[in-house]
């Protein structure tokens, strides 16, 4: 199952973050996901390259081992391995900006999940409306570190 959708990050009534800030914010979900990611007990990076980042991310008893690449004030894609607590799959964060200078996220989901028969729909709207979600609460958190200037 494979799905996107786009989230607008300076809308009128909210403080205006810039891209770099953007930027930061999804380095500190790299780095350590625990805010990001309600249920994440421990966020470990096991390998660090240039662009790249290796973590093992602990969910209770369960343990999910993820390859996060970064390309820098663009995008971050984070490849997520199947193992018997995870189907896999992959996760893509980019920033985009229009004519008219407004900054969005587009997120990008590609899961080993089959796409959803007619009569699996609801679920698969499910899926998508707690990824929608989710993705909300990445930037409520962004704004956050943006706000404090750090990650806490």
């Amino acid at each position: 199952m494979q799905f996107e959708h786009l989230v607008e990050v300076n809308e009128a009534n909210g403080a205006a973050l810039s891209r770099e800030e953007l930027w930061f914010g999804l380095l500190c979900r790299a780095e350590d996901a625990r805010r990001f990611l309600p249920g994440l007990d421990e966020c470990r990076i096991v390998e660090r390259h240039e662009n790249e980042l290796v973590r093992e991310l602990r969910f209770g008893s369960a343990l999910v081992r993820d390859r996060v690449r970064l390309n820098a004030l663009e995008s971050i894609v984070f490849d997520i391995e199947a193992n018997d607590e995870h189907v896999g799959g992959s996760l893509s964060i980019a920033i985009e900006e229009d004519d008219a200078g407004a900054l969005f996220l587009r997120f990008r989901y590609l899961t080993s999940l089959p796409e959803a028969s007619a009569e699996d729909a609801g679920y698969a709207d499910v899926v998508r409306s707690a990824y929608y979600q989710s993705d909300l609460d990445t930037l409520r958190v962004i704004r956050q570190i943006a706000r404090l200037g750090h990650m806490q």
